[in-house]
């Protein structure tokens, strides 16, 4: 399948995996295309589901499981490098915009 992905710049680009890639698969090719993300710190966010956050702890799962098909468009954004205090990393909100709206998470 193939996916349009959008980084926090707005610039596209295409990365394609096979109809039963995970997560991982999805982030291996990704960081293979694009040197300078940190694959560890991904954050990827369906086009069509804005309020479901997929991170590293999915990596096992299907994307298919996550409703994405050949075509679909995904976001990604990065978790914060760790503080020294050692905050909660998923308490943190996250802000984006898209062509139709401001989301929060």
């Amino acid at each position: 399948m193939k996916l349009v992905v959008q980084n926090l710049t707005g610039s596209l680009f295409f990365v394609e995996v096979e109809d039963d890639a995970t997560v991982c698969d999805l982030r291996t090719q990704i960081t293979a295309h694009q040197h300078d993300l940190p694959s560890h710190r991904l954050i990827f966010i369906p086009d069509h589901d804005t309020e479901r956050l997929i991170s590293q702890t999915d990596d096992g799962i299907s994307l298919v499981d996550f409703g994405l098909r050949d075509g679909s468009h995904i976001y990604i954004f990065f978790y914060p490098l760790d503080d020294e205090d050692g905050d909660d990393i998923e308490a943190r909100r996250f802000f984006f915009a898209s062509s139709s709206n401001l989301l929060l998470f």
